[in-house]
């Protein structure tokens, strides 16, 4: 009998999840060495929003970029080429000597990490049969919450025992661990391909396709395309929230020290890795094959961002226990509708050859809400000395994102029609074989 996962397979989960791991680790470093950077610099919390955001600015600004690169190069040289960029920088972090130095390494970062996600649901499109792509998605974004939930121990131990420097250095070094590993097991897109004897080429997509694709101003026609961004966009506003502001919520308005915030910020991350892999898993399950090409994922991502919005409550509530409930269910919901969010971009797109091109948009989507959260957050926790309009904010948008999910992402990505033209309208496709 075949294993339901098979040894390549599993590789590429795990090195797709570390790489999403890392990724948020290295994010996270500055969330939880914030209070003793801001003392050391005499920075204010409109200065430290700033620094929280950077490294999305130049993130914006390549990732689609890096997604053209990883289409035509393949993801492996892109993976390797970001990792080693975004670690570096991490590093350098760690000797930075003010507010400049600081600024200029996290916008270094920001660029190497815009290869993660393109390159990363690239491999899933073309590696992972279309049955399992909710799974696949589910365990590769699960690193993001993994990351945190991690970092925040890792980094509060680092940071109160031997300093934020240390933290940093130690950080980026975990970086080249995992590029290592990277080049040694992760086979080329084409040896992959032609190592699947026992899967025919149909389980991989769900439609049939030509390579040629319909690039980056096809893709912008699309309404469903413009509608997964934009839901994305609803979504990581609040993933940014919590990633950057959540320690020093904790601090500031629970009255905790930085290791109880590391703590408590890390268990509902942990809640959401493991939930949000089952989630996504369940995802599959519920499909029957013509769902997939119809959207019908689009459901359970409304419904993960309307679970998402319980934090409008947070601000009302004391018991810390209670709240942590609150943030395992929110992040939970964040983590499997950014997953499926990726997951329904590759089962309505067309032609495999756009797939890194088609989850940048989603990227930008993402990250042009994203970037504005630090930055906002700042400014009302410095003019209120509160986190409630931070919360409520972000629990509109999340319902937000559940209407536009429901509404705008009813139809194929990139159809061309006989004049050469995408179209927008659904189509009817053969599907994947029932195997694996």
């Amino acid at each position: 009998m075949k294993s339901s996962l098979p040894r390549s397979a599993a590789a590429i989960y795990v090195l797709l999840f570390l790489m999403a791991l890392i990724n948020y680790l290295d994010r996270i470093a500055l969330s939880v060495a914030a209070k003793p950077i801001a003392a050391e610099f005499d920075l204010s919390p409109i200065q430290m929003g700033y620094l929280f955001s950077s490294f999305l600015w130049t993130y914006l600004a390549f990732v689609i970029p890096a997604g053209i690169l990883a289409d035509r190069y393949g993801a492996k040289r892109v993976s390797a080429v970001g990792m080693s960029v975004w670690s570096l920088a991490t590093i350098a972090t760690g000797i930075s000597l003010g507010f400049a130095q600081l600024m200029a390494t996290r916008l270094v970062m920001g660029a190497g990490e815009a290869t993660t996600y393109p390159s990363g649901n690239k491999v899933i499109r073309e590696q992972v049969p279309a049955k399992n792509r909710g799974f696949a998605t589910a365990v590769f974004n699960s690193g993001a919450y993994a990351g945190p939930a991690l970092g925040a121990l890792l980094f509060g131990w680092l940071v109160a025992t031997f300093g934020w420097r240390i933290a940093f250095m130690v950080a980026g070094a975990i970086g080249f661990v995992w590029l290592a590993a990277w080049l040694i097991w992760f086979r080329h897109e084409s040896e992959l391909t032609a190592a699947r004897t026992s899967t025919t080429a149909e389980e991989y997509t769900t439609t049939t396709e030509t390579s040629k694709g319909v690039g980056l101003k096809g893709l912008l026609r699309s309404r469903s395309m413009w509608g997964i961004a934009l839901t994305q966009g609803c979504a990581v506003y609040s993933q940014y929230l919590f990633l950057t502001w959540l320690p020093s919520y904790l601090q500031a308005s629970k009255g905790m020290d930085l290791t109880q915030a590391a703590i408590y910020t890390a268990l509902p991350y942990g809640c959401a890795v493991l939930l949000g892999i089952v989630l996504g898993k369940f995802s599959d399950k519920i499909l029957k094959p013509g769902d997939v090409e119809r959207g019908k994922r689009r459901a359970m991502i409304a419904s993960m961002l309307l679970c998402s919005s319980v934090i409008l409550l947070a601000p009302l509530v004391n018991n810390i226990w209670l709240i942590v409930a609150m943030l395992a269910i929110s992040l939970t919901g964040l983590s499997t509708a950014v997953s499926l969010n990726f997951a329904l971009a590759n089962d309505l797109l067309v032609h495999t050859a756009d797939a890194a091109k088609a989850n940048s948009l989603t990227l930008v989507g993402g990250n042009t809400f994203g970037i504005l959260a630090p930055i906002l957050t700042g400014y009302m926790v410095a003019a209120t000395n509160s986190y409630t309009y931070a919360f409520a904010t972000a629990g509109i948008l999340l319902i937000l994102g559940a209407v536009i999910s429901l509404v705008f992402t009813r139809s194929r990505i990139g159809t061309v029609q006989s004049g050469g033209m995408p179209a927008s309208s659904s189509v009817s496709t053969p599907m994947y074989a029932n195997t694996l």
